[in-house]
């Protein structure tokens, strides 16, 4: 492999443009997840390392709330299938936009 293909991000997903809607209109996202069922509140699409991520307050895992709410980064090609859904969130007091590691790798923020 030439350092020209090391250095090319990994192709978007076809799923990206779900989750620019999601985080545009507040909409939450269902997917499944290290082989579990988690419906997420997106706050931000991000690169690292040629990769997208995505930070997320978690809403539901197996159809149960979280013991408590917190923020998690999940690799936008482990959330298969991923769909929109119609529950909308509000944004959460835990996301800090200006967090260095959002740093010019920022693709979408609510």
């Amino acid at each position: 492999m030439s350092d020209d293909q090391s250095a090319r991000p990994a192709p978007a997903p076809e799923t990206t443009p779900i989750v620019f809607e999601a985080i545009v209109k507040q909409l939450a996202i269902a997917a499944t997840y290290n082989r579990g069922e988690v419906t997420l509140a997106p706050h931000i699409l991000y690169t690292r390392h040629g990769e997208l991520y995505l930070d997320a307050v978690t809403l539901e895992r197996d159809g149960k709330p979280p013991r408590e709410v917190k923020m998690g980064t999940f690799k936008l090609a482990g959330l298969q299938p991923l769909r929109l859904t119609a529950r909308r969130f509000i944004p959460s007091e835990l996301f800090q936009s200006a967090d260095e590691k959002y740093v010019g790798v920022t693709l979408m923020a609510i």
